[in-house]
């Protein structure tokens, strides 16, 4: 069986042959991909037509004739294919040994609505001569480099790994593991691969967990799109401003890898979903372009309280308000593909604007996770329901950042799976479970049916669960005030700094509450100041900056979301249990929160917080351990789905305030019932209007 990797092509028919030529002839396997890879050596950039890597053969390379007629010199263009691939393996010290190169390489041309020619014997214009081609080859006596030269063709070794850990010297230490974990994980899983040069020309989808990459595919998919269409404008967006220079980063890579310079920056544009004058974005731009009123942030909350839109997404309000008065008025599209990340951040309205501002082929491609939603807008609906428009759908299932217990317990905890109270949120469409990589161990996705869900080894990489201690990889405590938790917190930095080998940028501390994380964070930076150890608040002095060189990065959640780091420590996690009044109140957002946090994490987690609260978690993550990192629940009917997101829902600052002065009265109350009762007051001291209520109350 062939793994068949379809990329964007000129060549469409001669493609569309070869792909059921391997598709009817299950005696080959290996992969096989279309329009991939692009070359670059000797100052030249090439795409090739065709490439298939097997086991049995090795490489073979195809040049695609399209038309009726076989072009002229295919001979030397086939000699100048082979030299390039050969150079570009040969820099890779594993497919050599000594001065024997190890890789069998061929290149074939395939001419499937052409006439026969005389004298070329490595071309075939029917599949009979293109089996007979392949037959003939001399079996590849080093299979088990397959695998190697796949990670070469991906070529994003140097993509995974960007950090330099030569100065690590215990081969037991916290550095050393997260130097064995990033080189066990440079090479792309045949999801991440598929979603990147997948090419669909119109929208697409790619869903996936936290740590699935969906970041790194959309930035290498831009780039790759950049290399295949230099010519096409191409604008890559997203909610968290400290993503531009990841991406930015991983695009630049990719080119100069591919083509040999760095992007055009005329071409490709890296801007913020919201943007300004002074810093490019999308529906600033779509405003600009379209003589539409634009609104800054604290324009567009003032404009959300005047038209009573408090619990919609400032982004979703402005957006549909630029979408509705433009109405049916045409527009001069600037883009000819947007990529979106974290689109679930960023509202229908804001999507539907991006598809406005797109060419004809409509070439949208967004990438988002439910769970790390962190507004209170509602779920993003289907491509058809969005645009009334079929889409191609790409499901990231491996989990490559976190180790299948830090997962499961985010996941535990953010669905409220062992919550005294029961289920805090849930998926409304049962095969969610399955495309995210879980498997059901016992029981029924079925309403009012009892199931167990576990992760197979499969979807989550499997370093971390055999080589780190579990009691080490997530810890969970309770402490009695702030100031003793920010010492457990300093202590265990200056630990990880002095003695665990991890560099600053290997650790991150979340504060839940974005608000407070100045005020919160002030007493554990100035521990670690006393140890000589540099701290910042990521974004603090520049907004699009999250990492500062030797410095530990201190957050609030929503500038945390789209990194990630070894270690990352969680301080007040106890506001992430519930709301401290009102129970269920804006607990979906407050669960969204401490999973977000948590799998930010590629190796170890603390969870630290105080009182009530913060016990009750643990217990909840005990129960976690106690079933062995399953999840034991029974599957909700969509009306107890339903009432969960209603009481659940968020509370903004108005309707906390107004409850807040609902609950003093209650309270005020209770207590004029107690002191009638006990005798301290009688009804009558009471004003007339309010006598009959009070007796109905007592009675």
């Amino acid at each position: 069986m062939i793994d068949i990797v379809k990329g964007q092509t000129d060549k469409q028919a001669s493609s569309q042959r070869l792909i059921d030529f391997f598709e009817q002839t299950p005696e080959f396997n290996g992969k096989l991909y279309i329009g991939y890879p692009i070359l670059y050596s000797g100052g030249e950039s090439i795409v090739l037509d065709a490439l298939w890597v097997s086991p049995q053969y090795g490489i073979v390379v195809f040049d695609l004739i399209e038309g009726t007629s076989i072009p002229d010199e295919r001979a030397e263009f086939r000699d100048r294919l082979f030299n390039k691939i050969r150079s570009l393996l040969l820099s890779y010290s594993d497919l050599s040994s000594g001065r024997e190169f190890l890789v069998a390489i061929e290149v074939l041309t395939y001419a499937p609505a052409c006439q026969p020619e005389e004298g070329d014997t490595l071309t075939a214009v029917d599949e009979a001569k293109l089996i007979d081609l392949i037959r003939n080859r001399d079996d590849w006596p080093h299979p088990k480099l397959h695998s190697k030269v796949i990670s070469v063709i991906q070529n994003v070794a140097q993509l995974r790994i960007s950090i330099d850990r030569n100065y690590v010297n215990s081969d037991n230490s916290k550095g050393a593991i997260v130097k064995q974990l990033e080189q066990t994980i440079a090479n792309l899983d045949n999801q991440q691969e598929e979603a990147i040069i997948e090419y669909f020309d119109g929208i697409q989808r790619i869903r996936g967990l936290a740590g699935s990459g969906k970041t790194i595919v959309l930035a290498l998919k831009a780039a790759y799109l950049h290399a295949r269409n230099p010519e096409w404008r191409i604008a890559v967006t997203f909610n968290t401003r400290s993503l531009k220079d990841q991406f930015k980063e991983l695009i630049e890579l990719f080119c100069v890898q591919k083509m040999g310079r760095k992007p055009d920056e005329d071409k490709i544009k890296i801007i913020q979903a919201w943007g300004s004058s002074s810093s490019p974005g999308i529906y600033f731009d779509f405003c600009k372009t379209n003589s539409l009123e634009y609104m800054d942030y604290n324009t567009a909350r003032i404009y959300i309280s005047h038209t009573g839109q408090r619990r919609t997404p400032p982004l979703e309000v402005v957006c549909k308000k630029a979408i509705e008065e433009l109405g049916s008025k045409p527009i001069a599209p600037i883009y000819d593909a947007i990529l979106v990340d974290e689109a679930q951040d960023l509202s229908e309205s804001f999507l539907n604007l991006c598809y406005r501002l797109l060419t004809e082929r409509k070439r949208l491609i967004y990438a988002y996770d439910e769970l790390q939603k962190l507004n209170e807008g509602s779920p993003l609906r289907s491509p058809r329901k969005l645009f009334d428009k079929d889409a191609s759908d790409i499901i990231l299932k491996k989990c490559y950042r976190n180790s299948n217990p830090v997962l499961i317990t985010a996941h535990s905890l953010g669905f409220g799976i062992y919550r005294e109270g029961g289920l805090a949120q849930f998926f409304d469409q049962p095969e969610l479970w399955e495309d995210v990589g879980y498997v059901v161990k016992d029981g029924s996705l079925k309403p009012g049916n009892s199931v167990v869900l576990t992760r197979s080894d499969e979807a989550t990489h499997q370093f971390l669960n055999q080589r780190v201690d579990l009691q080490d990889l997530i810890v969970f405590k309770s402490f009695d005030d702030a100031d003793e938790q920010a010492g457990e917190v300093a202590k265990e930095i200056t630990k990880n700094i002095q003695e665990d080998e991890l560099l600053h940028r290997d650790i991150i501390v979340i504060n839940p509450i974005a608000i407070t994380t100045k005020d919160e964070v002030a007493v554990v930076r100035s521990l670690l100041h006393n140890q000589k150890i540099k701290s910042h608040i990521a974004g603090e002095s520049n907004p699009d900056n999250f990492f500062e060189k030797n410095s530990i990065a201190f957050t609030g959640i929503n500038r945390a979301k789209g990194n990630e780091v070894p270690m990352v420590y969680i301080i007040n996690a106890h506001e992430c249990y519930s709301h401290p009044i009102f129970e269920d109140r804006d607990l979906i957002r407050r669960r969204n929160i401490l999973f977000t946090a948590i799998t930010r994490s590629k190796a170890w987690v603390r969870v630290y917080g105080i009182g009530k609260g913060m016990r009750r978690l643990i217990e909840e993550y005990n129960e976690v351990k106690k079933r062995n990192f399953e999840m034991h629940f029974v599957y909700p009917t969509p009306e107890e789905i339903k009432e969960m997101n209603l009481i659940r829902r968020d509370v903004s600052n108005q309707e906390e305030q107004r409850l807040r002065k609902e609950v003093d009265v209650l309270e005020n109350l209770s207590s004029i019932l107690a002191k009638i009762k006990n005798g301290e007051s009688r009804i009558e001291d009471y004003p007339a209007d309010k006598r009959e209520i009070l007796k109905k109350l007592l009675s």
